[in-house]
């Protein structure tokens, strides 16, 4: 008799429909450009040390920077995205990622290329938990995670376009005229934002927020922290997302250029392919998860056991470069990082009522963003002091894996226990709803 009562609609459940899929995929499309100028630097990276005369380290900043605003920014959106609404943030996100984008092309300096990146970063910032939430008002309750699964795939069709489209016109039209030119698509989609995108549908606005001073957030992102769900998601987005993140947003290119010996053109069909790994496994992942709702925690370890075995068995190859075959069976699972990542909401959406959703959110969408972040500056700093010797540089991989996986392990059990309790309160106040 639970079947039936976990598909009833509930009342003031959005109705889904033609109108929510036109509204959700106009931000989409703002998520969709938000991760192609966020990922065009992992295919500009040796052109922007030439450009701008820097070494590992200052390169790495480029992207350390951008990711330490987006971390930052995330629960503050997700308040921002409650009081102002989706169409305000999504706007104002597109303005800051595309000016961001148009000042990268046109910097004359290490300096000014780092302040457009950083304004990037805080576009970028504002589209994911948005889009998020756009789900949720117009999409029933119960098509809540294949709405998220949708978006993220998305998300990596944009990576897909700055490993297609941007290398070649950054090789065939120079610097400028490229990160100029791709700025554009950020014009577009603030214009159908403007026009299409509508925060709820009619006749289910959300009730007007309260007072929501310092004091209010601290009680949200207290009580959204207190779940272990939430701190459960969060490691496994930590653990899971980072070394498919580094690899295609920065030292993927370097990589396998230098340290591999590959020609520019077979390194970004090794980056192509991790894009679309990432996107058949995250239809697989999704179905498994949707059938099977215990598989959570274990797609998500083994993905970690299979990122760590693979990377360990390129870096420690006895010949001078890893064979192509062991190259492509590591891109093809690092396509299964960003897919185990979104298992991370999945442990905090259960864990939090409605009320904490964007919060917790917030919270989780931090973990890979964190580890990225601090991966990629430790990979620049150990290239620098080992003169450029990518296999020490890239056991950094193992030590956060093995930090994450830790962590991981410490909370399943509190989750899970807190998980089923919920479960259980649910069902009973589903039974006890009164018949309209």
């Amino acid at each position: 008799m639970s079947a039936p009562a976990r598909n009833l609609t509930l009342p003031g459940d959005p109705p889904g429909g033609r109108r929510a899929v036109t509204v959700w995929c106009t931000g989409v499309a703002v998520y969709f450009v938000a991760v192609i100028f966020r990922t065009s630097l992992g295919v500009a990276g040796l052109d922007a040390a030439d450009r701008f005369h820097v070494n590992a380290s200052a390169l790495s900043t480029f992207s350390i920077l951008q990711l330490l605003v987006y971390a930052g920014m995330q629960i503050p959106v997700g308040l921002l995205v409650d009081r102002l609404g989706t169409k305000r943030v999504l706007s104002i996100g597109a303005v800051l990622f595309t000016a961001g984008q148009l000042g990268f092309a046109f910097s004359p300096s290490y300096g000014a290329a780092l302040a457009s990146r950083a304004l990037l970063g805080c576009g970028d910032a504002m589209t994911f938990i948005s889009v998020l939430r756009l789900g949720t008002r117009w999409f029933p309750a119960r098509r809540g995670p294949l709405v998220a699964q949708l978006a993220g795939l998305v998300g990596m069709a944009g990576n897909l376009v700055s490993t297609l489209v941007i290398a070649r016109l950054l090789h065939g039209i120079g610097w400028t005229a490229a990160f100029a030119g791709s700025a554009l698509a950020g014009v577009v989609v603030l214009v159908l934002t403007l026009l299409f995108l509508k925060d709820h549908p009619e006749g289910y606005e959300p009730e007007p927020a309260g007072h929501q001073g310092a004091a209010y957030v601290r009680r949200q992102i207290a009580a959204a922290w207190r779940e272990p769900g939430t701190r459960l998601g969060l490691w496994v987005h930590f653990t899971t997302q980072f070394p498919a993140m580094v690899f295609l947003l920065l030292w993927g290119m370097p990589f396998l250029v230098q340290a591999q010996g590959l020609s520019r053109a077979t390194a970004g069909e090794l980056l192509t392919l991790v894009v679309l790994s990432n996107m058949v496994i995250g239809l697989v992942y999704g179905q498994i998860i949707a059938r099977h709702h215990a598989a959570r925690l274990p797609l998500a370890l083994g993905t970690v056991g299979a990122t760590a075995t693979l990377w360990a068995a390129t870096l420690a190859y006895p010949g001078a470069h890893a064979p192509m075959w062991l190259l492509v069976v590591l891109c093809t699972v690092l396509g299964a990082c960003g897919p185990a990542s979104m298992i991370g909401f999945d442990f905090a959406r259960p864990a939090n009522p409605p009320e904490r959703q964007g919060t917790a959110s917030g919270i989780t969408n931090m973990g890979g963003f964190v580890a990225s972040m601090t991966t990629l500056f430790a990979i620049g700093v150990l290239l620098d002091a080992t003169g450029d010797d990518y296999g020490i540089a890239f056991s950094a991989v193992f030590v956060l894996q093995a930090l994450g996986v830790s962590q991981i392990l410490r909370l399943r059990g509190r989750a899970a226990r807190r998980e089923r309790e919920r479960l259980v309160a649910s069902r009973v106040e589903t039974v006890h709803v009164p018949a309209a």
